[in-house]
């Protein structure tokens, strides 16, 4: 004790006891004041949401009653998708009911909950005495919770264009050459085409252009057989029109799209061709829908074989029912 507390004339314990008089200041050697323990800066801020004191003052009934209509905000979100036909630009058809499934699953859910906020009920299992605890409070105030789920969904219905932007479409493969796109499995599920099966499978407008989708002309860049057989063909296509940012120098290119989707607008990709006037291009709004007549061509430039359109017109057309391309 001597040498911790530095108290002179002290000696090694004999095992006697002896009353020692101290100084005040000897004394706070001896005992220190408790200090206050500093609170860590990454906890200072944190009663904002954890607060077991809000959550035990907002009646309960309130508290499922905001809950039940989080959950209907949830499932109007799903339905009002389907009633307007948004839900068509993200998700292909065989996964649609499901989302329209599961909206009328969680109104059930919602009203159920609502109908019966007020009503007590047994959380299946016994409390042996006071145990103090039940199983609605949360380290999360009913209201902040409330927010959390809601806000995200209502803005991003609100806002959503129902479109990729163009950098969106850039990592899509909009500029991507079908060289550079692993799309093995696409170009397999298209069928042989000649001049013959042109003639038979696919219409003529009335100033003698072939109609065809885009990813016909697309995948006709791999395989030689089709290119064979459209290289040089007078067709017609639609699709998106945006511009050509690559290989461009005399500004008379535009690139038409369209996108393929195999279940969802998260794994969709962009089918595109070039489209070449010769002239500067007419003026259309950007990635809107047009309809473009002309001539298939398939050059060789700078080494990557383009599936190209010598366009001879070009007008503004009315979206088609399904945007995009599905797998069947």
């Amino acid at each position: 004790m001597g040498r911790e507390t530095r108290l002179p004339h002290l000696r090694t314990d004999d095992g006697c006891e002896a009353d020692l008089p101290l100084s005040d200041r000897d004394a706070q050697k001896l005992h220190h004041r408790a200090r206050a323990r500093p609170v860590s800066r990454h906890r200072r801020h944190q009663r904002f949401l954890a607060t077991p004191r809000f959550a035990s003052e907002m009646n309960p009934k309130l508290r499922r009653i905001l809950f039940s209509l989080a959950v209907l905000v949830w499932s109007g979100a799903l339905l009002y998708f389907h009633a307007t036909g948004r839900i068509n630009k993200y998700l292909a058809p065989d996964f649609r009911p499901i989302a329209f499934v599961g909206g009328l699953g969680l109104a059930v859910l919602g009203f159920f909950n609502l109908l019966t906020a007020g009503q007590d009920a047994a959380c299946g299992h016994d409390h042996r005495g006071d145990d103090g605890h039940d199983h609605e409070t949360s380290d999360v105030h009913p209201l902040a919770a409330l927010l959390l789920m809601v806000l995200p969904v209502v803005l991003s219905v609100a806002w959503t264009k129902d479109e990729y932007s163009a950098a969106a479409l850039a990592r899509k493969g909009l500029y991507d050459s079908p060289a550079d796109m692993n799309t093995s499995f696409l170009a397999s599920a298209m069928p042989p085409l000649t001049r013959e099966m042109i003639e038979q499978s696919h219409r003529k407008t009335a100033d003698d252009y072939y109609e065809f989708n885009l990813m016909e002309l697309f995948f006709a860049t791999g395989d030689r057989e089709m290119q064979a057989a459209i290289d040089g063909l007078k067709v017609e296509t639609e699709g998106r029109w945006i511009e050509e940012k690559t290989r461009n120098p005399q500004g008379t290119r535009k690139r038409l799209y369209r996108l393929f989707m195999t279940c969802c607008a998260a794994d969709s990709r962009a089918i595109p061709i070039v489209l070449e006037f010769g002239k500067t291009p007419p003026e259309l709004p950007e990635n809107g829908w047009v309809k473009v007549a002309g001539t298939m061509r398939f050059p060789l430039e700078e080494g990557v074989l383009q599936p190209l359109l010598v366009a001879d017109r070009a007008l503004a057309a009315e979206p088609p029912f399904e945007e995009s391309f599905l797998r069947k």
